[in-house]
C-alpha cells in the first residue's frame, strides 16, 4: 500500500532551469568568466550547488572558497522570477495529501526555505530534505532515508517523482521506485509528463483518488 510520495523539486515541482543559467551565470561573472555552455548548464541543474561550483570553476583560477563566499551573500528572490511552478502540482497535492505523507529531497540547499515560502507550498510538505541537512546530497540514500525512518515507511510503499539520472540513482540506493518525469529515458517503474497522470497510475487506484 502507497503511505509516501517523495518530490525532486527542480524539473519536477517547477521549471528551474532558467534561474539556475542565471544564478550561475551571475556568479561567472562576478569573477570575469564567461557564461556556462550547455553541458555546464545540465550538471548545474542536477547536482548540488557545491559540486556545481567545483564543477563551473574547475579550468578557473579562483579559489572555490572565496568563490562560496560570494555565493552564500547572494539573495536567491531575485532568481525566482525565471521559476515556473508545474500548473497542476496544487491540485495533485489537494488530491494526495489526506491519504499520503508528502516529503521532498532535493539536492537545493540554503535557497529551498525561499521557494517554498514564496510560492506558499510550505504547509504541503510533512518533511524537507536538501543537501544542507542531509549528510550526503543524492545520489547518496541518505535523504530517502532520512524520510523512510521519520514516518516509519518502508521503501515498497513509497514513490519518488524525479526527472534525472541522479534521481534514478537516489531511488535504486534505498530500493524505492522511481516516477519518471517527464524523462522517457530513465529507469523506472512509471513515465508520466504531468502530475494529474500519477493519479491515474496503479498505487493511487487504492484510495480512488
Amino acid at each position: 500500500m502507497l503511505k509516501l510520495v517523495v518530490f525532486d523539486c527542480d524539473g519536477v515541482m517547477f521549471s528551474s532551469k532558467e534561474s539556475n543559467r542565471a544564478f550561475y551565470n551571475h556568479i561567472l561573472a562576478h569573477f570575469g568568466y564567461p557564461p556556462m555552455d550547455a553541458d555546464e548548464l545540465e550538471y548545474a541543474h542536477i547536482h548540488n550547488v557545491k559540486d556545481s561550483i567545483s564543477h563551473l570553476f574547475r579550468h578557473h583560477d579562483t579559489p572555490i572558497d572565496e568563490v562560496n563566499r560570494f555565493r552564500e551573500s547572494l539573495d536567491y528572490t531575485p532568481y525566482l522570477q525565471y521559476m515556473e511552478m508545474e500548473p497542476d502540482l496544487i491540485d495533485f497535492l489537494k488530491t494526495i495529501k489526506p491519504k499520503v505523507h508528502i516529503a521532498i529531497s532535493t539536492n537545493r540547499m540554503d535557497t529551498m526555505d525561499t521557494i517554498l515560502d514564496t510560492f506558499g507550498i510550505r504547509p504541503w510538505f510533512d518533511m524537507v530534505v536538501t543537501a544542507s541537512n542531509a549528510p550526503r546530497p543524492k545520489p547518496a540514500p541518505d535523504g530517502l532515508q532520512m524520510i523512510l525512518d521519520r514516518f516509519s515507511v518502508l521503501a515498497e510503499e513509497t514513490l519518488y517523482i524525479g526527472d534525472s539520472v541522479i534521481d534514478q540513482e537516489h531511488c535504486a540506493s534505498v530500493g524505492v521506485d522511481l516516477i519518471a518525469f517527464r524523462n522517457p529515458a530513465l529507469q523506472a517503474r512509471f513515465w508520466v509528463d504531468s502530475f494529474m497522470e500519477i493519479l491515474e497510475l496503479e498505487p493511487f487506484q487504492q484510495y480512488r483518488l
